[in-house]
């Protein structure tokens, strides 16, 4: 009998001739377990047992995080991520049964791309985020600066100067790269105060201007980020309160998702219909690693398939703008 500990192991061992067999492994279990995406499927006529191939699977719309209890099996939750928001928006809230699960998760996901955590100094510039206690990219940014190892690695509130002055300082350990990873107004902010050089270091950006700044485009934003620091590519992390995956660019504008990881983009008038290639419409993502919670997620981004990746738009018309990585026009 399926249970999180089993789908568990075979996480990691997922590859592209696999992924649909341990997919719908964990669709059965999720389908069978999780009351709220089990009475989705009993409203949408759906029987599961029937369900043998991933075009017939149906995505629960990431917005049931805001109003119902996303839990697969029963368990408690040792910690709780909500989405960041404005006083009038509606948070979601990820119940996180095992968070050392989360933490390497994490790690496993950015290694998969850039190699050790130890091959890198972390600056985090990530204020709004820092000024609440219950986000997730705080706790997997903490996580990263723990885990490097280095002792210029730590977190910016607003004291650009002391940011600017320890990069300098950590230039003199040239065995590790430097990564200055922010939310995108902070950047901004940085890149408009006297911008240092980065020349030398990778600029990670994660979206949200937080009703700080007017929403702007990705290639806007990259542009004068990069005219500003010196440096040839702007990364981007794709990830929110939701998922426990984390898709990355890899210094343009498609991002890539881990073998855990598959995204799908659907007709925005008809959810249950995907588009063709070069087409835009609604980003549905496959996140294994949601195991506890619920890994066939309908998002509320637009997007559309960029050869081996896919391209994030913005968001669809009429939802909320927020969460990690959302600039739209």
């Amino acid at each position: 009998m399926e249970n999180s500990k089993s789908l568990k192991i075979d996480l990691y061992n997922v590859n592209a001739s696999n992924f649909d067999d341990i997919a719908l492994r964990i669709f059965r279990f999720q389908a069978e377990n999780n009351p709220v995406y089990r009475e989705y499927l009993n409203h949408l006529s759906i029987d599961h047992t029937n369900i043998n191939s991933l075009d017939d699977v149906r995505f629960l719309p990431i917005s049931l995080f805001k109003s119902k209890s996303i839990k697969t099996g029963l368990w408690s939750a040792e910690r709780v991520f909500e989405s960041s928001s404005t006083t009038s928006m509606t948070v979601s809230v990820h119940e996180v049964r095992d968070f050392s699960f989360y933490q390497q998760h994490a790690v496993r996901c950015f290694e998969y791309f850039f190699g050790p955590l130890s091959d890198y100094h972390f600056f985090a510039l990530l204020p709004s985020y820092l000024e609440r206690n219950n986000s997730s990219l705080v706790a997997m940014m903490d996580f990263f600066i723990q885990q490097s190892g280095s002792p210029f690695s730590g977190f910016y509130l607003s004291d650009l100067d002391k940011l600017k002055a320890d990069i300098a300082q950590a230039r003199v350990d040239q065995s590790r790269k430097i990564i200055v990873w922010g939310v995108s107004f902070a950047l901004l902010d940085l890149a408009e105060n006297s911008p240092p050089d980065l020349s030398d270091c990778l600029v990670f950006e994660t979206g949200g201007m937080k009703g700080r700044r007017r929403e702007i485009t990705r290639e806007e934003l990259h542009s004068f980020l990069k005219q500003a620091f010196g440096v040839k590519a702007i990364y981007s992390e794709y990830g929110m309160t939701e998922l426990f995956s984390q898709a990355y660019t890899r210094g343009n504008s498609t991002f890539f998702t881990p073998p855990w990881m598959k995204f799908f983009v659907r007709e925005i008038g008809d959810p249950f219909t995907s588009v063709k290639v070069g087409k835009a419409g609604g980003l549905n993502i496959i996140d294994l690693a949601n195991i506890d919670t619920i890994s066939f997620l309908e998002t509320e981004d637009s997007g559309l398939f960029i050869g081996d990746g896919f391209e994030v738009l913005g968001r669809l018309d009429n939802t909320d703008i927020r969460g990690c990585n959302l600039l739209v026009e």
